[in-house]
């Protein structure tokens, strides 16, 4: 095992000159405001039968909406995206086939692991340890739960040669007609005729809301968004997330609280997407300084370790929390962990829970991140039956739906 100073002093050694160190800064920083957003925002109740169930601090505390706005950074993670991509597709020889595929297996290869593992543990938790049939509903729908930013991503990252047009013509005008369709959709679905709209109607959302952010990193890695149109996003991004706020009745929060009938993310809603305008300003106009923050070593290293762990934290970090609400839900209610996320004391107790799901994390992680690595040495029976088990988890899961 090596030292934290020597292994600093090894991922120092090992980075290129050329590496933008402000890009993978802000993936890491993307990152680890999913799970941070899911724990805090999180929480389980506990029912007669001792099965587990999602509830919110966000349903007794409307207060806490604007942490929110900083934890949902998705519109960093599409800018970065949109922005490396590029860099990867420029580097790219032969095929464009060819590259796509290997960005989707990189990308599949981590979903395909959770989902088997989890379709393999269900019924032994179930039928072995007697864990109710409602608390591993719950467990389902959480681990799905993030991995729909998968299917979403694979799409925009396949569209990316046309992005890369869009951006060299129109610069960062390109991503303007998604953000036009998104509002002609929330006017539809929000509007003096939303009763007559069909329900579905939101889903047209759902890939200009998502790509809108990605075709701005794309536009940027193409060099066409300098200072000057950054300004422009983050001052009109905010002016238009204030106007929507205050006199367009969107909801505060940006995720779903339960009970509400209208939410922000799922589909993205026009807040969204002005949220992620200003973010996306914000990140470009701070990418200098930001890179020579992360020049300095012990900086460095995590921004390093996080994304070499990326799909890893993605896919598992709602796993490490329910290994610890799981066992818990046996001996009753536990503040921050099991019980009602109502009070004040909660809060500070989900904070002081939330090392314990980090280091629970770390702990799976050191065995699930091989699923990142290409599984050459997985014959076509084991990548069979993973697939047969994940698809049976996505039935099971999606059924709850």
């Amino acid at each position: 095992m090596s030292s934290p100073q020597t292994l600093v002093r090894r991922i120092e050694a090992g980075t290129p000159a050329h590496r933008d160190r402000a890009i993978d800064g802000l993936r890491a920083l993307a990152l680890l405001a999913v799970p941070t957003g899911h724990w805090l925002l999180g929480g389980f109740t506990l029912s007669a039968d001792g099965a587990i169930h999602n509830a919110s601090p966000l349903s007794a505390f409307g207060g806490l909406a604007p942490a929110s706005w900083i934890l949902q950074m998705l519109g960093i993670f599409f800018l970065v995206g949109g922005y490396a991509s590029v860099l990867s597709f420029r580097r790219h020889q032969g095929p464009v086939r060819d590259w796509l595929k290997a960005r989707l297996a990189r990308l599949g290869r981590p979903v395909l692991g959770v989902t088997a593992v989890w379709a393999a543990l269900l019924p032994l938790l179930h039928y072995g340890f007697g864990v109710p049939g409602d608390t591993l509903r719950t467990a389902s729908t959480l681990v799905v739960q993030p991995l729909w930013f998968v299917g979403v991503y694979s799409v925009v990252t396949a569209l990316t040669p046309y992005c890369v047009r869009a951006a060299r013509r129109l610069g960062v005008w390109a991503a303007a007609p998604l953000l036009g369709s998104v509002a002609v959709v929330d006017l539809l679905r929000y509007g003096p005729y939303a009763d007559a709209m069909p329900s579905w109607l939101s889903l047209l959302n759902i890939l200009p809301g998502w790509l809108f952010a990605y075709q701005l990193g794309v536009s940027w890695g193409e060099g066409r968004v300098t200072r000057r149109p950054a300004w422009g996003l983050l001052a009109g991004g905010a002016a238009l997330f204030a106007v929507l706020l205050v006199w367009c009745g969107y909801p505060a929060s940006m995720v779903g609280v339960p009970g509400e009938a209208r939410t922000n993310s799922h589909p993205p809603s026009l807040l969204v997407l002005a949220l992620a305008a200003t973010q996306s300003g914000a990140a470009i106009l701070l990418r200098d300084r930001l890179g020579k923050l992360l020049r300095k070593p012990a900086l460095w290293a995590p921004v390093v370790v996080i994304n070499l762990s990326a799909m890893t934290i993605l896919c598992w970090h709602q796993t490490a929390m329910l290994t610890a609400a799981i066992p818990a839900s046996y001996a009753g209610e536990i503040t921050g962990l099991v019980g009602a996320p109502d009070s004040v004391g909660w809060i500070l107790a989900r904070l002081a829970w939330m090392p314990v799901f980090a280091g629970l994390l770390v702990l799976i992680g050191r065995y699930a991140r091989g699923f990142e690595s290409p599984w050459s040495r997985t014959g076509a029976a084991r990548r069979a039956l993973a697939g047969v088990l994940a698809a049976g988890f996505a039935v099971f899961a999606l059924g709850l739906a």
